[in-house]
């Protein structure tokens, strides 16, 4: 197993790869505005996972799939050029999640909010269920002094 340092550095040499090969070498018609995110490598080095998002819509995130796919080959043997290590790991592409994830976290912030203002105008006149003050007062010296008269008699 390699040194973690050793894993993120190649994580990180890969990211910036495969970045400057979607930008200036990758000319297929069908890659979208694709965005590099993460990388993963396994700890031997044998295998990375990249993860990345397509600006657009589902569509273009299937058409920009595609390419990648096709491309695989040929990103993969640039990657091995650049790195210069023994093996060069397989490569797998993965659209990341985290827009969707975040755009569904932001949906549930808002219909907290809405539900807050909501509560907060039911509450706005409502008044107490039972006295004004429901709490018991402490007894002073006086009331105690009449408990104990009323006790003896």
């Amino acid at each position: 197993m390699a040194d973690p340092t050793r894993v993120r550095k190649v994580a990180d040499n890969i990211r910036v790869t495969v970045a400057k090969l979607l930008d200036t070498r990758l000319k297929d018609p069908r890659l979208g505005f694709v965005t590099v995110t993460e990388v993963r490598v396994t700890g031997d080095l044998q295998h990375a996972t990249i993860f990345y998002t397509v600006l657009g819509e589902e569509d273009d995130r299937k058409a920009s799939a595609a390419a990648l796919e096709s491309a695989k080959g040929m990103i993969r043997s640039e990657v091995g050029k650049h790195l210069g290590i023994r093996l060069t790991p397989t490569i797998e592409f993965i659209l990341d999640a985290l827009p969707d994830t975040a755009a569904a976290l932001e949906d549930a912030i808002d219909a907290a909010k809405a539900d807050d203002e909501r509560v907060a105008k039911q509450a706005a006149g409502a008044k107490p269920a039972g006295d004004a003050n429901p709490y018991r007062e402490p007894r002073h010296a006086d009331d105690d002094d009449a408990d104990a008269e009323s006790d003896q008699r």
